[in-house]
């Protein structure tokens, strides 16, 4: 188990720190953007766009992850089953037993 939390935070946290850099940049360059909101429409979409291009630019590393080993799905081969329960967090999340 603590090779799995390790492994998940280091790949969470990396993935975290570039959508957050790409998510900060984007809203700073959004004109208006800093100064909107929360019930202005410019404010949710400069964050829909932002979090949009966030996600598109960790995409690579995420898959660069988990071609090395690594990454937040990997640490899916660490939870335990117990004969022929599966593990509750498995349950309705399309995961085989």
């Amino acid at each position: 188990m603590a090779k799995a939390l390790k492994l998940a935070l280091a790949s969470d946290t990396i993935l975290i720190s570039l959508m957050e850099i790409v998510d900060n940049k984007v809203m700073v360059f959004t004109p208006g953007a800093m100064d909107a909101g929360l019930g202005d429409g410019l404010f949710w979409a400069s964050l829909f766009f932002s979090l949009a291009i966030a996600g598109l630019a960790a995409f690579p590393l995420v898959r660069w992850l988990i071609s090395k080993g690594r990454g937040h799905a990997v640490v899916h081969r660490f939870h335990h089953h117990d004969g022929d329960k599966v593990n509750s967090e498995h349950a309705g999340h399309g995961h085989p037993p």
